[in-house]
């Protein structure tokens, strides 16, 4: 009963994790024995010689522990002139689950010995607390094994003793100079919180003599692996990852301080593949980053939306971005174009409850809006963002003077790092623009080196998703004209599409649309791209021709640059076809558009199978357009139109089906029909 009650006990304390794990089961004796011996010589093989840069005493302690469960072993496969004596049912159960606890050592040092330095440290006690808890389950496992019962020679039986009299004193170790070590990352942050640059002496002693983290390189190694954690981050492990953000932004600003910028690095973006990794017993990292459901962004910003509100024409838009749209004098719907019949902003609940909890769901920080008193963070994660914030500008001002000053080489990897912090937030996004960064971006923009092209003019994206870091953008002597000459002529496919996508962010702001639309090459580029780039381009260079489209002083040059053609011919295309739509249907409202849209022999065509087959919002786009066609295309383009087939029925079926919108736009299209000359409508039904 007692001995029952033992393994129940030890059952109780195993990880969930290693339920996987399971014991041999249906073996010999002598199999079971021998299995367990070759498990045990392969892990001492692994791990016996190897030098642990962390939990060094433990780790020694437990691979001392298998080499005498070896011996023990071999001497029972051994004995008896290879015949093994008979082992009673409790050594049989014993043996079934030291061979988990083997598995389960062998798991915990290969993590100690795989994992980055920086996060053995500030996981210090976590591992040192398993080596604990394995410790407690062998010593459980030696006092329920019966010695006595399976003839062990003297020697070995006293090995055996000995190691159950060790294991039953051993106590939880944590190593003093290790832990020392991790207060001393710690005291790192905490300099950093109270706006103080730590002395470069003592973080040159902390990473390069007492960490032996000697180059760039090995410093990316270990930015990675700290990020690897932050993205599949799991509640009961600590540092949260609002902490270890501060400890990857420290790391990153020693990176840049203590070891420069190395010339092989200017080859990262194109290899930068990483390998999984291994969590904490045996839990593999994700393989990809967490990608933000779109109905979550602001359309505006593109950031996902902390305080989301709908607006007259039933978009939803985060407060801050549509108030500051609506207070530089617009009186339209942003994503429609739609005339705003009032002002107020109805709050989405329904829609912030999903984003929160998506946020918890995927461990990702979910900024509340600003309080009263301008606070914005509770107080337990006010001062690790603070620090992560003072560090990244630290590392920033070492960026940008590189981006200045530095080689070729330098400015490459100055702009990808720039680039990756300006993906991290607004607040980076702001002081990257402060320190001055855009001016020297915009020289880049122009390299013959396709890295550091590709890496500017989405380093230049990243930072207009900031508003404030439009007019910077615009304003800057020459950035636009660069932009669109990465457009047309950019080094790499990606440097194009996001030059695109650049146009698209800052075409946001009304006032801009204008400017865009009038630089040389801009819109053509941009037609050029919808017909023959890859579906991530087509999609990029739409919506931003979609946003261009809502200025009506646009249109001519539109037409002028073949950006009505292209529309039409993305009609056809499933992956960007809604968008061409509503861009065709603010186009034609303006008789020149109609002109130029009805001379285009498939528009029609188009626009007729979307609204019988394409999405709810194409449905609504394809009859707005054809109704503002048939407004002021003039009598040709309304018979052209109403000739269409089977449009009387697509419309009886959006009247049913369609979105508010789509129905009334259905039903005022239905008038001009009704409302055309008897003759027309006559020849039209015989047809």
């Amino acid at each position: 009963m007692a001995s029952a009650a033992i393994f129940s006990s030890l059952r109780r304390r195993r990880s969930p994790s290693l339920e996987a794990f399971l014991a041999p089961v249906d073996l010999t004796e002598v199999a079971l024995v021998q299995t367990l011996a070759a498990v045990s010589s392969e892990l001492i093989s692994c791990f016996a010689n190897r030098v642990f840069f962390f939990q060094r005493r433990n780790s020694r302690s437990l691979i001392r522990k298998m080499e005498v469960f070896l011996v023990m072993l071999e001497y029972l496969m051994d004995s008896g002139s290879g015949s093994m004596p008979s082992l009673p049912s409790t050594a049989i159960l014993c043996f079934k689950e030291l061979y988990l606890l083997l598995y389960r050592s062998k798991i915990l040092l290969n993590y100690c010995a795989q994992s980055s330095k920086l996060w053995l440290l500030l996981q210090n006690h976590s591992i040192s607390g398993h080596f604990h808890d394995l410790n407690q389950e062998i010593s459980t496992l030696l006092d329920v094994f019966p010695i006595n019962d399976v003839g062990l020679s003297d020697d070995v039986r006293e090995q055996v003793e000995l190691l159950q009299k060790h294991s039953r004193k051993a106590k939880l170790y944590v190593d003093k100079s290790d832990e020392n070590l991790r207060l001393r990352f710690f005291s790192f942050l905490n300099e950093f919180e109270n706006g103080r640059i730590p002395n470069h002496v003592d973080l040159k002693l902390f990473f390069v003599e007492r960490l032996e983290i000697r180059d760039a390189k090995s410093c990316r190694s270990e930015i990675e692996f700290l990020e690897e954690q932050i993205v599949n981050h799991e509640g009961d492990i600590e540092p949260t990852a609002c902490v270890l953000n501060g400890f990857v932004a420290i790391t990153r600003y020693c990176r840049f301080l203590l070891f420069g910028f190395e010339e092989d690095e200017v080859k990262l973006p194109f290899c930068n593949q990483k390998k999984p990794r291994k969590g904490l017993i045996a839990r593999e990292i994700a393989q990809t980053f967490i990608s933000i459901p779109k109905d979550f962004c602001c359309p505006i910003s593109l950031d996902l939306m902390t305080d989301p509100v709908i607006i007259s024409t039933g978009q939803t838009y985060d407060r801050s971005s549509i108030v500051r749209w609506m207070e530089e004098g617009h009186c339209t719907c942003p994503k429609t174009g739609q005339m705003l019949i009032h002002t107020r902003l109805v709050p989405n609940r329904a829609l912030k409850n999903l984003i929160m909890q998506w946020c918890t769901a995927h461990n990702v920080s979910y900024d509340p809006v600003e309080t009263a008193d301008g606070s914005a963070e509770s107080f337990a994660e006010a001062l690790p963002i603070k620090a992560a914030t003072k560090a990244n500008r630290a590392t920033t001002t070492i960026l940008v003077q590189h981006l200045a000053n530095g080689s070729q080489v330098a400015q490459a990897i100055a702009a990808r790092e720039i680039r990756l912090l300006a993906k991290t937030g607004k607040k980076n996004r702001a002081f990257i623009a402060e320190a001055g960064a855009i001016p020297h971006l915009r020289k880049l923009l122009s390299s013959l080196n396709p890295v550091a092209q590709e890496n500017s003019v989405t380093a230049m994206l990243n930072l207009s998703i900031y508003d404030r870091n439009k007019s910077l953008i615009m304003d800057e002597d020459g950035c636009l004209g660069s932009i669109v000459e990465v457009l047309r002529l950019g080094l790499t496919t990606e440097a194009r599409e996001n030059a695109a996508a650049t146009l698209f962010s800052l075409s946001a702001v009304h006032g801009y649309k204008k400017r865009i639309a009038d630089e040389e090459g801009a819109i053509e580029a941009l037609a050029g791209l919808l017909r023959v780039g890859t579906p991530r381009g087509k999609k990029d260079a739409v919506t931003a021709l979609f946003n261009l489209s809502t200025h009506s002083e646009n249109c001519a040059r539109m037409i002028e640059a073949g950006a009505v053609t292209a529309l039409v011919v993305a009609l056809g295309n499933e992956g960007v076809a809604e968008e061409a739509a509503g861009a065709l249907a603010l186009i034609v409202r303006q008789p020149i558009g109609a002109e130029a849209v009805g001379k285009e022999e498939m528009a029609v065509t188009g626009l007729i199978t979307m609204m019988r087959c394409g999405t709810a919002r194409g449905k609504e786009n394809a009859v707005a357009a054809l109704l503002e066609l048939c407004r002021s295309g003039g009598a040709a383009a309304t018979e052209r139109v109403l000739k269409a087939p089977a449009l009387a029925g697509l419309l009886q079926t959006l009247l049913f089906t369609g979105t508010k919108r789509a129905r009334r736009k259905a039903a005022s299209l239905a008038r001009v029909f009704q409302s055309v000359d008897v003759h027309l409508r006559a020849s039209i039904v015989k047809k």
